[in-house]
């Protein structure tokens, strides 16, 4: 047994150790370069001098309000951000300035006793397998001013609460660090150049940055271009250096901005270029938001609060090569030679001027510009994919918004100044031969258009009138599709065979539903094709032809002079058909007739609005189809949707939460997931959007279909006979092999084509 005396003197030779340690620890911290030395590569130092398993320094963000550290993930350095509010441990310290000592984490009880708001977020916990249990956590402080917080987790070998000594060891610490932390603070003062977050975070070397001064002058490009391509800095962090050296935000290029053509109709696209402004929207709050290269430039913005005529304006910031994509986005169509800002200017140079009467309008539906204006709406919404276009005449001295639906989303295309509305839905009205002079009915018609490469395209277009006297005008671009094989309609295999399986029957009915705009039509066109042949006469009523095919005999219905579903479907049985199909079973007879079609030897398909598969079934026997027949008839019922799918470029895999997997089992039904064997383990991954250029910062790029397939088994058609409820009928499909639409779309989530988020959307359980 050692001696009091030697058990003293070992004491006092590791406090000296200790101290000595803890002297070149200060040493390093204080002659460290930037922030990201302190928080990232000193870190490991600084733990040695504890007897604990982790610790996270953070520093404060006084415009955020928040707190941030910095972590290495691989060769990347990312940073973990908290608000300075009682809702977090290192919050609560940074809140209060006082220190945290707490024995368990996870004890809610012990956390509460501090502060009633006071939570632990075991996020961490889960994504890395670290199991945090003591907590200790200190403020840092210079002349009583938070400069951010130290925090050391778990004791090595020990149970409870960390000591007083270990407690007044980190107050040490944290004294050292305060210095430290308001001298590189200090410095960044002192600096003051737009790149001080590139230098503070270690991305650039101030040796460096002086150099490229000169080097970006020599090559004749702009800093920041030659700085990103020498030193392989980043958009996103060049733009995190803006943001906090203009205090605003950082906008990058993105075509989805709507075309703000009552701001830009008098301002000279070379002058915009010149001078690296431009306008970008107005705001809720009446500011004109404008992007501008140098936001602190006090003669560009007199100049442009003289020529805006408002001081109401906010200004962010955008590299140059990005302010120059606005200005040629903004000014020119991509078909056209012609821009929004001509155009306008062509219709009145002064819309403050026009008559104030609301119904008189300065230009007519005649005038050339409005003719240009509203085919280039058209020209651009179909170069970007779009299925709907909306033109939104508002009340009052609102501007006209037109909004395009790209992939089953709106977004706001352009806005026009107020004064145009009248003409601008009159030109549409004209285009498609309705009548201008009824405003208060809702009209239908077609627009045959003719784009600049000559090819042509259709418009479904319809008018309703809405609150104050204005009219809204809806275009679906009914544009000529070619034939998708029934391959590429990402049917999962037991679908996919069982829809062949029932498309090669002699005869029969076989429903495609779902909701306008799901695909149905596609998925017809693509049975058919698959029996397409030569030895089979194949007659279709289409309202409107969207998709032709050779082989088909395809026929255009026309409701208004009487040559409806019905009787188009009548004088096919007089036609010889072996296969029919009718655009959709809107009513009785259509449905009586396609019923009596299929039981007297052809192959019938057809679409329906429902929900899902067997709700299909109790639709169409409510309607008044005798059971017995329906029973006979029906071969099969394809349910789906369209959901958005990731883009394949930037799709970024992670691990999900044991919470976020449990709701994944749930929904798809806790007996029906254990068939599939996918277990919850480390190495478990989903995938999530991130966004890119190439599906413009969405993170999700096209569309895909998830499919129901309810095959007419013989317990199915016995079910039907008997008028069975739907919940009956799903679960005996189900019984059956039938996948429901939520657990297509959570099996194609697992597969990493698409997210629980997007499948949530379009899904009713």
């Amino acid at each position: 047994m050692a001696d009091p005396a030697s058990k003293q003197i070992n004491e006092l030779e590791e406090q000296l150790q200790r101290r000595k340690n803890l002297q070149d620890i200060t040493n390093r911290i204080h002659s460290a370069q930037n922030i990201k030395q302190i928080l990232v590569d000193l870190k490991d130092g600084i733990l040695n001098l504890f007897d604990a398993y982790s610790i996270t320094i953070y520093i404060v963000d006084r415009m955020k309000n928040e707190i941030f550290s910095m972590f290495l993930s691989g060769s990347t350095i990312n940073e973990i951000r908290v608000p300075i509010s009682n809702r977090s441990i290192a919050g609560y310290v940074a809140n209060t300035g006082k220190i945290a000592n707490i024995a368990d984490a996870y004890d809610e009880k012990e956390l509460k006793a501090i502060d009633k708001e006071l939570v632990f977020d075991a996020s961490w916990d889960k994504k890395s397998g670290f199991r945090t249990k003591q907590i200790l956590a200190a403020p840092v402080y210079h002349n009583r001013k938070l400069m951010g917080v130290i925090q050391i987790l778990n004791k090595k070998g020990g149970i409870g609460k960390f000591s007083e000594d270990e407690k007044g060891f980190l107050h040490e610490m944290s004294e050292v660090l305060g210095v430290a932390f308001f001298n590189q603070e200090r410095f960044a003062r002192r600096r003051k150049t737009r790149f001080d977050y590139l230098i503070s975070r270690d991305f650039l070397k101030e040796e460096e940055l002086d150099a490229a001064w000169e080097e970006s002058r020599e090559q004749k490009e702009t800093m920041e271009a030659f700085v990103m391509k020498k030193y392989k800095i980043s958009k996103d962090d060049m733009g995190k250096s803006f943001a906090e050296f203009y205090r605003c935000k950082f906008v990058q290029f993105n075509d989805k901005i709507p075309i703000p053509g009552d701001l830009i109709k008098n301002l000279k696209k070379d002058y915009l270029r010149r001078e690296l402004w431009v306008p970008i929207s107005r705001m809720e709050d009446g500011n004109i938001n404008i992007l501008v290269d140098d936001p602190n430039n006090i003669l560009k913005r007199d100049m442009i609060e003289n020529l805006m005529k408002t001081k109401a304006i906010r200004y962010d910031v955008a590299l140059t090569e990005d302010i120059i994509k606005f200005i040629g986005y903004f000014y020119q169509s991509p078909e056209d030679e012609t821009s929004i800002s001509d155009i306008l200017g062509k219709m009145d140079a002064d819309s403050d001027d026009a008559d104030e009467d609301e119904d008189g309008d300065i230009v007519t539906e005649s005038d050339s510009a409005i003719m240009q204006l509203v085919n280039k709406i058209i020209n651009d919404a179909y170069a970007r994919r779009t299925s709907d276009i909306h033109i939104e005449p508002n009340v009052g001295k609102k501007n006209v918004e037109v909004r395009f639906r790209v992939d089953g989303d709106c977004a706001l295309y352009q806005t026009v100044p107020y004064n145009y509305r009248l003409a601008l839905i009159s030109r549409i009205k004209i285009m498609s031969n309705l009548d201008i002079t009824i405003k208060r009915l809702p009209q239908d018609g077609k627009i045959k258009f003719r784009r600049p490469g000559g090819d042509e395209i259709e418009l479904r277009v319809a008018t309703i009138p809405t609150q104050g006297g204005v009219e809204d005008v809806v275009m679906r671009i009914l544009a000529k599709g070619e034939t998708l094989p029934l391959e590429a309609m990402a049917l999962l295999p037991r679908n996919y065979k069982g829809l062949l399986d029932i498309c090669e029957k002699p005869y029969g009915m076989i429903l495609v539903v779902g909701p306008t705009g799901s695909g149905k039509t596609t998925t017809l066109h693509a049975a058919l094709h698959h029996i397409n042949t030569p030895d089979r006469k194949i007659w279709t009523a289409e309202d409107p032809v969207e998709i032709t095919q050779y082989g088909l005999r395809q026929v255009q219905v026309q409701p208004k002079i009487g040559f409806d579903f019905a009787a188009a479907m009548r004088a096919f049985l007089r036609a010889d058909p072996d296969v029919i199909m009718v655009g959709e079973m809107r009513d009785f007879e259509t449905a009586k007739t396609g019923v009596e079609a299929s039981l007297t030897g052809h192959l019938v398909f057809s679409t329906l609005h429902t929900n899902s598969a067997p709700e299909t079934i109790t639709r169409l026997l409510d309607m008044g189809i005798d059971p017995l027949n329906f029973a006979d008839a029906l071969l099969g019922i394809l349910a789906q949707r369209l959901v958005r799918t990731l883009c394949k470029n930037c799709k970024e895999p992670y691990h999900p939460t044991g919470q976020e997997f449990d709701e994944m089992v749930e929904s798809y039904g806790e007996e029906d997931f254990k068939k599939l064997n996918i277990t919850y383990t480390d190495d478990f991954t989903l995938y999530r959007p991130k966004g890119c250029d190439i599906c413009d910062k969405s993170g999700y790029k096209g569309r895909m279909g998830i499919h129901e397939l309810l095959v007419a088994s013989d317990n199915v058609k016995r079910m039907i006979q008997k008028h069975e409820p739907v919940e009956v009928l799903r679960q005996m499909s189900m019984s059956e092999g039938m996948t429901t639409l939520l657990q297509d779309g959570i099996q194609k989530a697992i597969q990493g084509i698409t997210d629980f988020k997007q499948i949530r959307r379009v899904c009713i359980k």
